[in-house]
């Protein structure tokens, strides 16, 4: 597995907590500086997937 798909997979988590506790304290800022942080860490995981995915095309191009 890819690091960026774990380091993504963080980001979002980390994300959605930091949106989470801007709602509930109503803070705005906090609130969309969590939701951007779950849009990059989905990017950041999208990524380790396509990196993951053309090892494993090329593992399975070197069985043949």
């Amino acid at each position: 597995m890819d690091e960026n798909r774990v380091k993504g997979a963080i980001k979002t988590k980390i994300g959605e907590a930091k949106e989470a506790v801007g709602k509930t304290l109503g803070d705005e800022k906090m609130k969309r500086e969590g939701q951007a942080g779950q849009v990059k860490g989905k990017v950041q995981n999208t990524v380790g997937g396509v990196k993951d995915a053309l090892r494993d095309k090329d593992k399975d191009r070197d069985r043949h």
